[in-house]
């Protein structure tokens, strides 16, 4: 049982991500689809930072006191991939003010029925 409650970071990625995967696939909402993929980007980016973490590691920095050392690679990839999630989200949230402008709404739904696929 405690290794089951030792793991609570997994628990709150898939949390997290069945959350955000949800949300991206019953809602209508464009704004709400965006917030959906945030979330789920959030539960991947604890993912990998969980997975990078050493147990009694340090940072990477040669020393005679220590032998043990965290791999620095997730956290780069991390702070890459945030930034990709801000320009990301930023280019949808756009899109979503363009699709407003052309339609007059939001909601998946009502944008199909004004524009029907042929």
């Amino acid at each position: 049982m405690s290794t089951v409650l030792g793991l609570y970071n997994y628990w709150i990625v898939i949390f997290l991500m069945m959350t955000g995967f949800y949300i991206v696939i019953s809602r209508e909402n464009l704004i709400k689809k965006v917030i959906g993929l945030n979330i789920f980007q959030t539960s991947v980016f604890l993912l990998y930072i969980t997975i990078g973490k050493v147990r009694g590691g340090t940072a990477p920095i040669v020393s005679e006191e220590f032998t043990v050392y965290t791999n620095p690679l997730p956290s780069v990839l991390i702070l890459t991939a945030i930034v990709v999630g801000v320009a990301t989200t930023a280019v949808a949230l756009a899109l979503v003010v363009r699709i407003h402008e052309a339609y007059g709404t939001i909601q998946e739904n009502e944008i199909r029925e004004l524009d029907p696929l042929p």
